[in-house]
């Protein structure tokens, strides 16, 4: 079977729906299709199952600017993200526009005719194909068939199970089981208490080097004062441009003071654990927001930690046993269950080989245009969110930005769009920034390459990004348009 469209969007999650609505509502002359392997849409908020998911970015910034999240909440457990989800669908009718198990395997540009061409496997594994002139990758940026499970030394002794929380057994039961999570990141801290309140018997995590860790309110009195007084929509736009600027000015502390920053992070912590937890777990050996911040939703975590119900080790592990953790320190964790909270393993495109005119593509060689376009790669957008804010603030402004391009080249009857790389100023840094998280150094060789300025670099600032997409020209030397 063969398909023609205009646009092809891959991937139905949160950067997917969001182009859908922009294309929708700003380009409503050009056919489009989302092609989504799963046979739901959600992606993030439809893999992952484990007790406790929830977004680690407030909801007004999560959620779409069209289409306000009109809920108190700061975090929101993942059934209520799917949920909101559902609801942009159903409210913006995408329903018909979303190919469901449609594995993309492959994309090739023909420069002769100008169009894409895919190669998809259906649910029956047989081969479709599909055409379109621009495609737009929301397909994230780590593999959804595995995450990052490290080989544990002598792990096959452990009678028990472990599994990694991107694959959650739907049936697993813990009930009044020890647990060892192992970790430090947002998904481990948002596992321990999770598994504490619904029944494990005492969970330990057990980390490498500690993280920084916040506590936020669960409820936004300020959205619920607001609510009172003013409609809800104006209280969400209020709530939303203050969380914007909180979430910059505490960035920007964090590059320009980076001392005060890290002092003011972990008293709020120290009044958290009230003495009852060694300061040294929660004291990391890098500066703020050289990896991510991790939020924890009315301190929770330190709850859970200060009434015994769960304590923190950080050590190395020496082996793996029967029953347990020996740890290099000389201290032994029993555990009925080991949570490997390890990570991601690092996969763009949903891993789809990409071509031109049957030449493979190398990502690691290429940089993105306006944090947009991907470098000699003709009619291609990559979607990529921040890593210092919420991932769709920038997928809503680039969705925006590739609309403009789309209305520019049709008003112009251009077929063809290409950002032309600029060697010298590519550096060997990635798009993701200056993060130093483990998962993001393992795919240094995979990931496309920051320049050294504009329109090169990735500012990873929403508030210049924002000006600079609205009002970008297309009249620039970097791109070049064919008809």
């Amino acid at each position: 079977m063969e398909h023609h469209v205009d646009v092809l969007i891959i991937g139905a999650g949160i950067s997917g729906i969001g182009a859908a609505v922009h294309l929708q509502q700003s380009c409503p002359e050009l056919s489009f299709k989302i092609l989504e392997r799963r046979s739901n849409i959600g992606g993030t908020w439809d893999l992952f199952r484990y007790p406790g998911i929830r977004s680690d970015s407030d909801m007004s910034t999560l959620s779409y600017q069209f289409y306000p999240w009109l809920k108190s909440q700061t975090l929101a457990d993942g059934q209520a993200i799917q949920d909101y989800l559902e609801e942009v669908v159903d409210h913006y009718d995408l329903s018909t526009l979303i190919e469901f198990e449609k594995h993309v395997k492959a994309a090739n540009y023909d420069t002769q005719s100008k169009y894409w061409r895919l190669h998809v496997a259906n649910k029956e594994q047989c081969t479709e194909t599909w055409q379109a002139r621009f495609l737009i990758s929301c397909t994230g940026y780590y593999d959804y068939d595995q995450g990052y499970l490290p080989k544990f030394p002598q792990q096959d002794n452990f009678q028990g199970l472990l599994i990694h929380p991107q694959h959650w057994p739907a049936d697993l039961n813990y009930q009044n089981k020890n647990v060892v999570v192992i970790g430090s990141g947002a998904t481990a801290v948002t596992l321990v208490p999770a598994l504490v309140k619904t029944g494990a018997r005492h969970v330990t995590l057990l980390q490498r080097s500690p993280s920084y860790v916040a506590k936020v309110s669960a409820q936004d009195s300020t959205y619920q004062f607001l609510h009172r007084h003013l409609s809800a929509k104006w209280a969400y736009r209020f709530v939303r441009g203050r969380n914007i600027l909180l979430q910059r000015i505490v960035f920007q502390m964090s590059e320009s003071m980076p001392k005060l920053t890290k002092r003011l992070l972990l008293n709020a912590v120290a009044q958290e654990v009230q003495g009852k937890v060694d300061m040294h777990h929660f004291t990391p050996n890098y500066a703020p927001w050289d990896q991510r911040l991790c939020a924890v939703p009315d301190g929770d975590l330190f709850q859970v930690l200060r009434e015994g119900a769960a304590s923190i080790v950080t050590d190395h592990i020496e082996c793996f046993t029967a029953s347990g953790i020996q740890l290099k320190s000389g201290k032994y964790l029993p555990a009925d269950l080991i949570v490997a909270a390890t990570g991601l393993q690092i996969q763009l495109l949903g891993g789809l080989k990409l071509t031109i005119d049957h030449q493979p593509v190398k990502l690691s060689e290429k940089m993105l245009y306006q944090g947009v376009l991907l470098s000699d790669v003709p009619n291609f957008a990559l979607m990529m969110g921040y890593s210092n804010a919420s991932w769709t603030l920038k997928v809503d402004i680039a969705a925006q930005y590739v609309c403009q391009l789309l209305k520019y080249m049709r008003k112009h009857h251009y077929k063809e769009v290409v950002a032309h790389t600029d060697f010298q100023q590519r550096t060997q840094n990635g798009i993701m920034g200056k993060l130093s998280s483990g998962y993001l150094k393992r795919a240094t060789d995979i990931m496309p390459k920051q320049g050294k300025r504009l329109p090169w670099r990735i500012s990873h600032n929403y508030l210049l990004d924002k000006f600079i997409l609205k009002y970008a020209s297309f009249r620039d030397k970097n791109l070049s348009f064919r008809d």
